[in-house]
């Protein structure tokens, strides 16, 4: 048995996600995190293993789906929870024990893109050999299709916020190497480290008013000469490129600041969500087709917002660059 393993307050620090879907703070770090400390003591498995495990449980739930009746429906969707518990595990345990990998990241990765397929296939052919409607076939597609846009839409709006930061930052050192200016700071940053600070902080945003922050001093400062310490901190430049999102939906902000505090993200319906409404709450209460359908469309509806936001974000990312152009124009004369 390990005994370098911390208590459990210390293993949820360590292994939970700051921000992370309802369902998974609610219903699945509760029994995943204790068992991910359970395993790290008393057992030798490798995140891999439990990669492995939870894809094997999410085959198991498909061979339960593909018979159609109630009780088997209701089997499988009892075996798939258990599956993304597992799927939760690995990178726990993975943090926890410094044990990941590239190579299991890509592993749990493919995975879950084949237990979404394998599933979805599996439930809408039962209940097509069930019911003789065809229109089971189209929503298998569908499911397959919703899964693999959420993964694509992911993706294509991460690049594209690293590439606006990227940018700007740069733009940020030149100005500061010419004019010493302040740090740059981000306004997302701060408000996801400070979720007790977000009503007041964004709705002073959103109302148009300037905030200032001043940067605390980073590891890297201490040992500075005594002369650069004792100097008054300059206030970090935030750059917020959600203001026009805060402007627009001002009763977001609210809500947004109490999930974080609770570390539920703003993303209620994601692909987790979707996923159980699929194959956990359609299939115990025997409901397959409707509650596809909706949680589809409420899927489709937060990556619609999701887009929205990414549209006006770079519109405050326009501004800001050309803000950069102006100063520098003004610098010059």
């Amino acid at each position: 048995m390990r005994r370098d393993i911390p208590p459990l307050a210390e293993v949820r620090r360590i292994t939970e996600k700051k921000r992370d879907a309802w369902w998974t703070v609610l219903l699945v770090d509760p029994v995943a995190t204790p068992l991910v400390r359970f395993t790290a003591m008393r057992t030798r498995v490798t995140p891999n293993q439990i990669t492995w495990g939870a894809f094997i449980l999410g085959l198991g739930s498909a061979a339960c789906f593909a018979f159609g009746d109630w009780k088997w429906l209701a089997l499988g969707a009892v075996i798939y929870h258990f599956s993304f518990i597992f799927d939760c595990m690995d990178g726990k345990l993975a943090r926890l024990t410094g044990q990941g990998s590239v190579f299991g990241a890509w592993l749990d990765f493919v995975f879950d893109r084949i237990r979404v397929m394998v599933c979805g296939v599996a439930l809408m052919w039962g209940q097509y050999d069930r019911t003789g409607d065809t229109f089971y076939i189209w929503l298998a597609l569908g499911v397959v299709a919703l899964d693999t846009l959420r993964y694509i839409n992911s993706l294509e709006i991460f690049k594209i916020r690293h590439t606006m930061r990227k940018q700007i930052k740069a733009r940020m050192r030149a100005a500061r190497r010419a004019q010493n200016e302040a740090e740059l700071a981000f306004m997302e940053d701060l408000l996801r480290d400070n979720p007790s600070a977000d009503i007041e902080q964004d709705l002073q945003r959103a109302a148009g008013e300037a905030v200032g922050y001043v940067q605390q001093p980073s590891d890297d400062t201490v040992g500075a000469e005594a002369d650069a310490e004792a100097a008054p901190k300059p206030k970090a430049q935030v750059i917020d490129l959600h203001q026009e999102f805060r402007q627009k939906f001002p009763a977001y902000l609210r809500v947004r600041s109490f999930l974080l505090r609770h570390r539920i993200r703003a993303h209620l319906v994601s692909g987790i969500e979707f996923q159980m409404g699929v194959f956990m709450i359609g299939p115990l209460f025997d409901a397959v087709m409707p509650v596809t359908i909706v949680s589809g469309a409420l899927l489709l509806v937060f990556e619609l917002a999701i887009i929205y936001k990414l549209l006006l974000s770079t519109r405050d990312f326009t501004r800001t660059i050309d803000s950069f152009e102006e100063q520098k124009v003004v610098t010059a004369a």
